[in-house]
């Protein structure tokens, strides 16, 4: 931790810490960063806004985008996935998105650790989006996400309360070491109140700019023991989306943070030791930008795929729900017999007689190689939306 640029920013003060290290069974004494509440006014460079111009017109033409998609809904269901790979990988766990996929049809014991994180942030980001269409942010809400995240993991017993004790970011094995050390518990409170009410208060600020600065507090106060990368991020997710900049949540950005991996990290520590906030902010821009781009190509190619096959099938003579069926993996490429049985209210012999026929085609592809509990998946429209 660098004491000496700490001590001087302008964004923050080092306060004094000294307890017991649980860990080695050393005591420490050393000191603690806490940031400043975050301005109501901020002042930009020309640079940063033409950065936050350039990524909203991305976001509009993804916004656009969208509303070519036979169900935008279904899609942002498979984004919250896609998602969730990439930010469980950023917190040091991998998994892919058809072992994601595939782990919410199986029993929950049958999935793998790191899908189990995946699929707990999906079940997260459902709760979030649903409670930000008509309701802010809020302390409770951030404790309720942080617990799904946690449940079943090593983390479980301490998920969704504010940690107790001192903490720091980085590998190194003692804290005197370590890359940054954040508040002290006594501080949390305070701090975390005086961030929610910042980030929900409507002013001037352009809100990426907001959605950025709420980032770089969140991560810096670093309010429980673990998990603290995935609910920032799902925040950021969450306030894309009650911004209104973008009809559905279809704009996640772990999956670029996670390419970029140690400048995001640095980018943040670098606010704190300097206070230069633009830098920040263009490089969370480049983010969005770049992430509206590139899902925008993915719309594109996505409704390609399905007018090749619609057209493939009728020239085959093929009717009925296999067309339902088609339709819905451009949102979800995954499906059993009795899912689609379900959705599309037909027998189980109709779904599997449609289900086997895209199987023949080349379109599915049967994942478990057992004759009972299959399940298939649609490997074209994996390859274009994965990470």
């Amino acid at each position: 931790m660098d004491l000496q640029a700490l001590a001087a920013s302008p964004v923050g003060t080092l306060v004094p810490i000294e307890g017991l290290d649980t860990r080695t069974g050393r005591t420490y004494k050393h000191k603690a960063f806490v940031p400043t509440a975050l301005p109501h006014e901020l002042v930009l460079e020309p640079s940063t806004y033409s950065a936050i111009s350039d990524a909203v017109a991305e976001v509009v033409r993804l916004d656009e985008a969208s509303k070519k998609l036979p169900s935008p809904s279904s899609l942002a269901q498979t984004t919250i996935r896609v998602e969730a790979v990439s930010t469980t990988a950023l917190a040091g766990s991998r998994t892919s998105l058809i072992e994601v996929l595939k782990g919410e049809i199986l029993p929950r014991y049958k999935r793998s650790p790191a899908a189990i994180e995946a699929i707990n942030y999906i079940q997260a980001a459902d709760h979030g989006l649903t409670w930000t269409k008509n309701e802010p942010i809020s302390i409770g809400l951030i404790n309720y996400l942080h617990k799904a995240l946690l449940k079943d993991t090593p983390a479980d017993t301490h998920a969704g309360t504010p940690r107790s004790t001192v903490t720091f970011i980085g590998d190194s094995p003692t804290l005197e070491e370590s890359r940054f050390v954040p508040p002290p518990p006594e501080h949390l409170h305070d701090s975390l109140r005086s961030w929610i009410e910042w980030a929900n208060k409507a002013d001037q600020i352009p809100t990426l700019a907001k959605i950025a600065l709420s980032h770089y507090q969140f991560e810096t106060l670093h309010p429980f023991t673990e998990g603290n990368g995935r609910l920032g991020r799902l925040i950021c997710t969450l306030q894309l989306a009650r911004s209104r900049q973008i009809t559905h949540p279809l704009l996640h950005l772990s999956t670029w943070m996670l390419s970029k991996k140690f400048q995001y990290h640095d980018h943040l520590l670098q606010c704190s030791k300097k206070g230069r906030f633009d830098e920040w902010i263009q490089f969370f821009c480049q983010a969005v930008q770049h992430r509206s781009r590139e899902t925008t190509r993915k719309i594109d190619e996505l409704i390609h795929w399905r007018r090749e096959i619609v057209n493939e099938l009728h020239r085959r003579g093929r009717r009925g729900v296999i067309h339902q069926i088609v339709k819905n993996l451009i949102g979800y490429p995954v499906v059993t017999p009795q899912m689609a049985a379900g959705q599309h209210s037909v027998s189980y012999q109709a779904a599997n007689a449609a289900i086997l026929h895209l199987e023949d085609m080349k379109i599915l592809h049967e994942q478990t190689g057992g004759a009972y509990g299959r399940i298939f998946a649609a490997p074209q429209v994996l390859s274009i939306i994965s990470p």
